[in-house]
């Protein structure tokens, strides 16, 4: 079962990662064809489907895709801390490897891209340079991901864990879509204020690869943020699991 988890949630928050980020590259990318003909609700809508797609190919080992939901999940038994580890090197991981298919798919656009210094944005999140601010950018990420946790602990029926069953939703397809249009949601009303990360392994997977991909003139890698779409989603799933046990 172990092993199932690893493999799921690794080849499912690839997809979700080359899916997600693959748009980024669609709409900056100077000689992508996609180029210019994207908006924020492009932006919004991709990444919905990201989750939907990786969550359909994960449903087996319950589609985490994101410690923040792992970490919610395992906090009120729904899935067990023994897993735990699992769940988190599997996203971590498969996070890592979406990117750099992202790079590979796109290696001529990037090879000939006229604006390599803003290519970050492909990989990572991050707010407006006049909007940057620790604290409130942590507070953003915070309720971003209060929203999508909460509404995904909720969904019922859960059926709690055992040693070789991980949990999934009752109705499958149905439970992802609505993910799919939940993450929409957020990412069209929450998303403008720090490119709503919402999942730690989402952007610290990414913004590793971008590090390391041989792209010259890149854009430098702020480190100093890039605690932020981790600790923030992570407080963020936490209340949403304290608010559930406290109500149900």
């Amino acid at each position: 079962m172990l092993r199932i988890i690893v493999v799921n949630e690794f080849i499912g928050t690839a997809i979700l990662i080359l899916l997600g980020c693959g748009i980024g590259a669609l709409v900056s990318l100077t000689f992508s064809l996609g180029h210019q003909a994207g908006n924020w609700v492009l932006t919004s809508l991709g990444w919905g489907m990201a989750v939907y797609v990786g969550a359909s190919v994960a449903w087996s080992s319950g589609a985490n895709l994101n410690p923040a939901v792992t970490l919610a999940l395992t906090v009120n038994g729904t899935q067990t801390w023994a897993s735990f580890p699992f769940y988190i090197v599997g996203e971590v991981l498969g996070a890592m490897f979406g990117a750099l298919l992202v790079y590979l798919l796109y290696k001529k656009q990037f090879d000939t891209n006229k604006t390599p210094e803003k290519t970050g944005g492909i990989f990572y999140t991050g707010p407006a340079p006049e909007c940057r601010s620790l604290g409130w950018n942590t507070v953003s990420e915070t309720i971003a991901t209060f929203v999508l946790v909460y509404w995904i602990i909720q969904q019922a029926p859960w059926e709690p864990a055992t040693a070789d069953q991980a949990p999934a939703l009752g109705n499958i397809a149905l439970g992802y879509a609505g993910v799919a249009f939940a993450v929409l949601a957020i990412g069209a009303g929450l998303g403008g204020a720090t490119g709503y990360a919402i999942n730690p392994a989402r952007d610290f997977g990414p913004r590793v690869v971008y590090a390391l991909l041989p792209i010259k003139g890149k854009q430098k890698i702020d480190w100093a943020y890039a605690w932020v779409p981790i600790v923030g989603p992570l407080i963020g799933a936490l209340l949403a699991a304290g608010l559930y046990s406290a109500n149900f």
